[in-house]
């Protein structure tokens, strides 16, 4: 019997595992293996600066950045809407310092309740992104931190179009769009780019030079990415200051 490509593979027992939609990104895929380590990159690069924390992690989905973050927050919260990731989240990533609740963004949570909120990959999908990041803040206790990602919309999309053909997305952003919208809500915004490093770097370059031409002619392109992609790392992606132009994904320090 053939192993379904986009279905979650050995989940433990009693955990139900999920579906891609293209609506939010899944470990244990190993055809989403790259954008899994793409977004993962940034989890670990928070959960270094929240340690001790009162973390929500707003949308968070399958919920395995929640668990990296409870790795050093003092609590954390993964808050989703979908109830089958909320009930897979649950059953997946049970700790003493860990939650899962079900509830919309735009108005779970009391003000002042949280030291920092993580807000990845989400803001493109919500219908009044500046009503949003205003709730953001004021659940945020004095001295508080917010952390929002979103996809470049001059990699994501093709040359010219307004937005990419993800049909989950309301509105894609360049780094300035998204650096005033974060400023619309936040006092203090700081924006990196993720970009790549390591094989994907040595991966793009290969491209530039007609590698994808290569692999083609000699049909080797599905061997070759059945074999590189479940092989990427989070290694593979690097967070800087910098021309954002290039950038894969934007991520706003906001204060």
């Amino acid at each position: 019997m053939a192993v379904n490509a986009y279905l979650q593979q050995d989940q433990p027992p009693g955990v139900p595992p999920l579906s891609l939609t293209g609506e939010r990104t899944l470990p244990d895929v190993p055809a989403e293996n790259y954008w899994f380590r793409r977004h993962l990159v940034v989890y670990e690069w928070i959960t270094r600066r929240v340690a001790g924390g009162r973390v929500l992690d707003m949308a968070c989905g399958e919920g395995y950045g929640s668990a990296v973050l409870a790795e050093a927050a003092n609590a954390v919260v993964g808050l989703d809407a979908n109830p089958e990731a909320h009930e897979h989240a649950r059953l997946r990533y049970p700790a003493d310092n860990l939650a899962f609740e079900r509830g919309l963004v735009e108005t779970f949570g009391e003000p002042g309740s949280f030291d920092a909120i993580v807000f990845l990959q989400t803001i493109e999908h919500v219908q009044d992104p500046a009503a949003v990041l205003a709730h953001l803040r004021a659940l945020l206790a004095p001295g508080g931190v917010a952390y929002i990602s979103t996809p470049n919309l001059l990699t994501i999309a093709p040359r010219g179009a307004a937005k990419s053909d993800n049909p989950w997305h309301v509105r894609e952003y360049r780094a300035a769009e998204f650096q005033e919208l974060c400023a619309s809500a936040f006092a203090s915004v700081e924006v990196l780019g993720l970009f790549h490093a390591g094989r994907l770097r040595v991966h793009e370059a290969g491209l530039a030079l007609g590698w994808d031409r290569v692999h083609r002619s000699l049909g080797l392109t599905e061997r070759f990415y059945d074999r590189f992609t479940p092989a990427i790392r989070t290694a593979d992606f690097a967070l800087r200051r910098g021309p954002l132009d290039g950038a894969l994904d934007f991520l706003a320090i906001c204060r």
